[in-house]
């Protein structure tokens, strides 16, 4: 689903302004007899961001080997759960120069906020395989819930006898609410991220 809604999103005093395009998860407490739990694939795995440099033009960066665990049930869609995590260790932005620069202290300061990670699991069915989901986001020690909007991708058999599921989304950001604010005045404050997230069936 190509920009499904755009949806500009409050929740409670001071939380994250979403814009979301969402097609990507579910995990980890399930209680329902259908449930079925899905490991993250990290190599078939994507989560890429986008931020506007100088005003001017917008520069892409990736976190490599996103990790987590995706929990479905089919027949009662609102025991889905999911926990997504990547390390901010492994961000990728192919110049070895900067990716030291955004680890460091003015930026993602890896070393003491090793991790991002998503929570939800306040699915709600809005139609055909698209779900509205409440979770927690955090990264840089500040944790902030979220609404976004998820699309289901696809399920089907792979070649090594597995079953796998996909999903993945698109939402904006404001890093100066996670207490990142260094250089606002040249690396826009609005961040765009895109998870898209393949994941293979755990056996009982």
């Amino acid at each position: 689903m190509d920009n499904i809604m755009n949806l500009p999103r409050r929740i409670g005093k001071g939380t994250v302004l979403l814009t979301v395009s969402f097609s990507v998860l579910v995990a980890s407490i399930c209680y329902g007899a259908s449930c079925e739990t899905y490991a993250v694939d990290p190599v078939h795995s994507s989560l890429v961001f986008r931020i506007k440099h100088l005003g001017i033009a917008f520069f892409y960066g990736r976190f490599n080997d996103p990790e987590g665990t995706v929990t479905i049930d089919p027949e009662n869609p609102e025991n889905n759960s999911v926990s997504i995590s990547v390390q901010t260790g492994h961000i990728n932005t192919f110049n070895p120069e900067r990716d030291s620069h955004l680890k460091s202290p003015d930026f993602f300061d890896a070393e003491k906020f090793p991790a991002l990670s998503f929570n939800g699991n306040g699915f709600k069915l809005l139609g055909k395989n698209t779900y509205e989901v409440r979770g927690d986001l955090t990264f840089h020690g500040v944790t902030r819930p979220i609404i976004v909007i998820v699309e289901h991708t696809g399920s089907g058999n792979d070649p090594w006898g597995g079953y796998r599921t996909g999903f993945e989304t698109t939402f904006k950001i404001r890093r100066s609410d996670f207490g990142m604010k260094y250089m606002m005045d040249g690396i826009d404050d609005t961040v765009r991220v895109t998870l898209s997230v393949e994941a293979v069936r755990q056996l009982p």
